[in-house]
């Protein structure tokens, strides 16, 4: 008889206290740092608390992983509850977090931690975090929960229309050119998730309303294959955009089991800036299970 599981993720994932909750799933969050201040993301610094630092300081954050100590000890009360661990978080390309997490597991216990690197950040992450916990309650164990996640990553779409690239600019995460365009094009990027990194995706002319509208027509263009279980939509305190949204797909929200609307963390936050939102969903592989049946 297999262990009992717990899943286990960190705060770039972005799920309300009443998700994590509801489904059960425990986060360590990473930190924001103003010069030598230091704050766990969502413990002791909220998103609204950040931006008004950002006007006071006139600088940006910086965020950074969880200690090897942090994630041992995250790991190890589990473990000595008769746990095993699945746990996944902010992409490896994004973060040394999930590098420290395997380093911690090879010490600790490797045959009942099981790590999958989601290749994603905020809700990308929550969508597997939910499939993990229906995954659990479902009687899986450990190992099988880790190879089903494994086979979503892929799948998962995450993208979000950014106000402005001033905080990506000032984080180093996109050119002076990049910015000084959308400045004078009034271009608002869609930052979509590929290869485990942010890249620019669709470029939208004109106002944050027009790019929302936009992202928005390219998730009801993908609607009919998508895995209508959970689909969030995620935001960096734009409550306008999240309506805004919710307006254009309420034709077809009805069809969706659970619709989530979250707001993003200050680590999220903090490299996309006030007024970001997102819609992230999993695509569904039922069409290739089709094709493959009549074959």
């Amino acid at each position: 008889m297999s262990n009992k599981v717990v899943i286990l993720s960190d705060s770039t994932c972005d799920l309300s206290q009443e998700l994590l909750t509801k489904y059960d799933i425990h986060t360590l969050p990473l930190h924001v740092n103003f010069g030598d201040d230091s704050y766990l993301d969502g413990k002791e610094i909220t998103l609204e608390e950040l931006y008004d630092k950002v006007l006071q300081n006139k600088t940006l954050p910086t965020t950074s992983a969880p200690s090897f100590g942090e994630i041992k000890d995250f790991f190890s009360k589990f473990l000595d509850e008769g746990y095993d661990i699945v746990y996944t978080g902010i992409s490896s390309k994004m973060s040394a977090t999930f590098e420290i997490a395997n380093t911690v597991k090879n010490e600790l216990a490797p045959d009942r931690i099981f790590l999958v690197d989601s290749g994603n950040l905020s809700t990308g992450i929550g969508l597997l975090l939910l499939k993990a916990a229906k995954f659990r309650d479902e009687g899986l164990s450990a190992a099988e929960i880790a190879e089903k996640l494994e086979n979503l990553v892929p799948r998962v779409k995450s993208q979000f229309v950014i106000d402005t690239l001033e905080y990506l600019y000032k984080g180093g995460r996109c050119t002076g050119v990049a910015y000084v365009f959308s400045k004078v094009l009034k271009i608002k990027p869609m930052i979509v998730v590929r290869e485990k990194t942010m890249q620019v995706g669709a470029k939208f002319v004109g106002s944050i309303k027009k790019a929302q509208k936009g992202m928005t027509n390219l998730f009801l263009t993908d609607f009919p294959k998508i895995d209508k279980e959970f689909v969030f939509i995620t935001h960096t305190l734009s409550f306008d955009g999240a309506d805004y949204i919710r307006s254009l797909i309420s034709e077809v929200s009805g069809e969706i089991e659970n619709l989530y609307e979250t707001v993003a963390g200050c680590v999220i936050g903090s490299h996309c800036g006030r007024n970001t939102i997102g819609i992230l969903y999993i695509m569904a592989d039922e069409i290739v299970k089709k094709e493959e049946n009549i074959a």
